[in-house]
């Protein structure tokens, strides 16, 4: 049977999406908190009883935030453009290095109600 985990992670950044139409207020420099939602998907390991080792899971994204946390997005090595497709992309693009059943990505900004979906 299959079963999916997730772990998520928060971080606070700046970031600004320059030219953008009529003069957006996005384009200026400007912050958010956001939120990361990784999910893994397989069958539990017999032996172990888990689909992977939240530590596992827990430790890349430790890393991945630490890398976002307190930046400017658009001066992190591909995020030069850091919509949260964007992010969604480049998080995803991260953990699929480390983890074969990733299954998807969320990336939200809680206090705009925003949030994107990335599903493998």
């Amino acid at each position: 049977m299959k079963m999916r985990i997730t772990k998520s992670v928060a971080f606070d950044a700046a970031h600004y999406l320059g030219e953008c139409p009529d003069g957006r207020p996005y384009a200026r420099l400007h912050g958010h908190s956001f939120k990361l939602d990784a999910t893994l998907e397989g069958e539990p390991d017999p032996k172990e009883g888990w689909v992977a080792d939240f530590a596992d899971l827990a430790g890349a994204l430790e890393e991945i935030r630490a890398d976002l946390d307190h930046r400017l997005l658009n001066e992190v090595e591909g995020l030069a453009r850091p919509t949260l497709e964007n992010i969604c992309a480049y998080v995803a693009t991260r953990l699929r290095r480390r983890f074969a059943t990733l299954k998807q990505v969320r990336v939200s900004r809680p206090s705009n109600g925003e949030s994107c979906v990335l599903e493998m």
